[in-house]
């Protein structure tokens, strides 16, 4: 089992910057050296357009804020683009001297209300990056016909193992679509260009669960260790952490009930917790996760007992 000592939210917005006006989602770690960690987020302004910002700590006093971006390290694109409506961080990989944002980029629809899909940009200088492409690194095709996105990037081998959302299908209820998307694996001999045939890492399990996201793979020993969050299941409507392993990376067993961690009784954790990252760090597990509104009341810190 894995109980989760919660260290409480670490995190939020209080700005007068128009791009930084509310949300820190989905947070995102690069490694600074020593005991200093970067984390991305997702922030809105006033028009729910989303920008990837940063702020950066020590770990050990995560509540003490050492800096915080005052631009966007990487804005929404051009109007007309696959991400003009918002962009998010979803995995940081540093890789022959170079450093990979891969990115969640959405735009709004008609007929369903967005389209997510995954953006890669590289870093120029130490706190901004550009795009690598004005697209998307993968399209749709017959594997992924709607949405996909929420990349989570291995090195290993010589290959670029990838574990990403992915949309099943989009239904009409109650006079509105409802997307359905669970979690793939791919693979790339590049980080780039993806072999394009997917296989199905984490499905739907429980009887009305219609959504699993922000997958987060780290290798430990001979396991590959996976949480990510879903919801819809017996533990409620909203987000839930989830876990499962795997041998070998492409066949996976769901463990939800082995993460102790769930909603506080009040407060800003007290609907939902969802978009976990976990990394290690000098003998210790943490997980940096988001509460209620999907980001809304912004980052909270959690350390494996």
């Amino acid at each position: 089992m894995q109980k989760w000592e919660k260290l409480g939210s670490i995190f939020n917005v209080v700005s007068n910057n128009d791009w930084m006006v509310s949300h820190a989602a989905v947070p995102t770690v690069e490694p600074l050296g020593g005991d200093r960690f970067r984390v991305y987020f997702g922030t809105r302004n006033s028009n729910n357009e989303a920008s990837i910002g940063y702020f950066e700590i020590d770990i050990n006093d995560p509540r003490r804020i050492e800096n915080i971006s005052t631009t966007p390290v990487l804005p929404p694109g051009e109007l007309g683009t696959f991400d003009d409506s918002g962009v998010l961080p979803s995995w940081f990989i540093e890789r022959d001297g170079r450093r990979y944002l891969y990115y969640t980029g959405w735009n709004l629809g008609v007929t369903v209300a967005f389209r997510n899909f995954i953006g890669l940009a590289v870093a120029r200088g130490t706190s901004s990056f550009a795009r690598f492409s004005r697209a998307p690194i993968a399209d749709r095709d017959d594997y992924d016909p709607f949405f996909f996105t929420n990349p989570c990037i291995l090195h290993e081998d010589g290959k670029w193992k990838m574990w990403y959302l992915s949309t099943v299908k989009w239904t009409r209820e109650n006079g509105s679509a409802k997307h359905y998307y669970h979690i793939k694996y791919d693979e790339s001999p590049d980080g780039i260009h993806w072999k394009r045939r997917p296989e199905v890492a984490i499905d739907f399990h429980y009887d009305n669960e219609y959504a699993i996201s922000r997958p987060c793979v780290i290798k430990d020993g001979n396991l590959y260790l996976m949480w990510y969050s879903y919801r819809a299941s017996p533990k409620g409507e909203t987000y839930r952490i989830g876990y499962a392993e795997s041998s070998d990376g492409r066949r996976w067993t769901r463990k939800d009930d082995e993460v102790l961690l769930t909603p506080s009784e009040d407060g800003w954790d007290s609907e939902m917790i969802e978009y976990p990252y976990v990394f290690d760090h000098r003998g210790k597990r943490y997980m940096l996760y988001n509460g209620n509104g999907f980001g809304r009341t912004g980052v909270g810190l959690a350390v494996l007992e």
